[in-house]
């Protein structure tokens, strides 16, 4: 697939379309999906802003390579002026009274945000169910989930209403349902990319990632939004990533997979099949490929949800209706507060307060919190093992096919494990990209901290390989 970014850019530059036209096709597609990826079009601003490049363009005055492009956001993301519901009863009337660094990055390159995009609450889910909006329907069969928890987001792209969109990824939230709707997704590594703006689920794992059809149009918004961030202490200043750097993957001379991933009974018999499949051609290229050995799915699951659950319940305190939210009235400001977060925090946000206040309580935060800690430290050490041995870490995107509408919410316990092959590189903060080949669900291809270059070289690599 080529870049829709580059073409789209020649189209305007070239005038054989307006900006207003485009923003105004998509805009209409959005309006008339049948996928229920909208949480709130920003068909007003979208326009303005076209009309904008349209005057520059008519002018003769050189555009950016963003400006004019249409992209969608995910509606955990502040924007001031706009409703940030993050799909949730509490917040579905509550407008943003500023932007995220992420988002403001885009605007000031030119890009022109469409669409506020159904999601799980509070990115609390792995299929985009748990909304108030209703399920987001999968691009490729409506009767599947579009993936969680940037399904609407993922939808949006693999449909075509948006050129890119951006997700949110904690434990796999954009790597997942790209691969449920074969598409391009990125988590980039822990604090290339301000999170300020970003509700925070868990802020030891939060990332901002890009979702999108090609590696080109990956690489072009993941470099615009890259950067530090004095309002976000975890960020870094990296390097732009060129695009003649990730045309060449010489430097890459061997991979590995984590046998324990391909050899367990959760793996569906042809996600398995296409993966050892995948690696044979990649041998073929004369790339040695090793075996590792990980933790089990059980733990690394496990730990994830420990660590993240802890997380949600402390920065989902603040959400009482005092400040801000659907404040509910009780006879006295404990029954407000209790009233207020039952009835407007959906079944599954509960059910991960409960559980993170559960394992920091006294008496179960040394049990489980503290060797939640202490196995996330684990992994990282082993990760940092693996890549003195091994330039890439593959693996498949997830276990199993997506499931039907209805099936994850029925069985929590089963939704969570299918995160069971995402949760480990978040946990060690890693870049990781899901590309729409080799398995029904994709392939995700990750590197060490700090080299997400590597990353899209070998997409680039994978593509005329698979």
């Amino acid at each position: 697939m080529e870049s829709q970014i580059h073409k789209i850019h020649q189209q305007l530059m070239n005038k054989e379309i307006t900006c207003t036209q485009l923003v105004q096709e998509r805009l209409d597609l959005l309006k008339s999906n049948t996928n229920n990826t909208v949480n709130s079009l920003l068909d007003t601003l979208a326009l303005e802003l076209a009309a904008k490049v349209d005057a520059k363009i008519a002018n003769g005055q050189e555009i950016g390579l963003l400006e004019g492009i249409p992209f969608g956001i995910k509606d955990v993301y502040m924007v001031q002026g706009t409703y940030t519901t993050a799909s949730s009863d509490l917040l579905k009337k509550y407008k943003s009274s500023y932007t995220a660094t992420a988002i403001q990055k885009l605007f000031d390159a030119g890009a022109i945000p469409l669409v506020k995009e159904n999601c799980d609450s509070f990115g609390h889910g792995s299929s985009s169910e748990n909304t108030i909006f209703g399920a987001v329907k999968n691009a490729i069969n409506p009767d599947l989930v579009g993936g969680g928890s940037s399904g609407g987001s993922a939808v949006n792209v693999a449909k075509d209403y948006t050129v890119f969109s951006i997700g949110g990824d904690t434990g796999g939230s954009v790597r997942q349902p790209a691969g449920y709707n074969n598409i391009y997704g990125l988590k980039p590594t822990y604090g290339r990319i301000s999170r300020y703006g970003l509700m925070a689920y868990a802020s030891s794992t939060d990332c901002v990632g890009p979702i999108a059809k090609s590696i080109e149009d990956i690489r072009i918004v993941l470099n615009v939004m890259s950067g530090k961030d004095i309002k976000d202490q975890t960020t870094y200043q990296s390097e732009t990533i060129l695009e003649d750097n990730i045309l060449n993957a010489d430097e890459i001379k061997t991979i590995g997979y984590f046998k324990n991933f391909i050899e367990n009974d959760a793996i569906d018999a042809q996600v398995k099949s296409d993966f050892l499949a995948s690696i044979e051609k990649i041998k073929a290229k004369g790339i040695e490929v090793k075996e590792l050995d990980f933790f089990e799915s059980d733990t690394l699951v496990s730990t994830y949800y420990t660590l993240a659950m802890a997380e949600t319940a402390s920065n989902l305190s603040r959400l009482d209706g005092t400040n801000y939210g659907a404040r509910i009235e009780g006879d006295n400001l404990k029954d407000t507060y209790s009233i207020t977060r039952s009835e407007n925090f959906s079944e599954e946000t509960k059910r991960r307060i409960v559980g993170g206040n559960q394992v920091l309580s006294q008496g179960f935060s040394d049990e489980i919190y503290l060797k939640g800690l202490n196995l996330r430290d684990q992994i990282s050490d082993n990760f940092e093992k693996d890549f003195k041995e091994v330039d890439i870490i593959l693996s498949p995107v997830t276990p199993n096919s997506p499931p039907k509408i209805g099936d994850s919410l029925s069985d929590p316990l089963a939704m969570y494990l299918s995160d069971a092959y995402t949760v480990g590189f978040s946990l060690g903060q890693l870049p990781t990209l899901t590309v729409p080949q080799g398995t029904e669900t994709g392939l995700q291809i990750t590197a060490a901290k700090n080299n997400d270059e590597l990353v899209l070289k070998f997409a680039n690599f994978l593509k005329d390989t698979i």
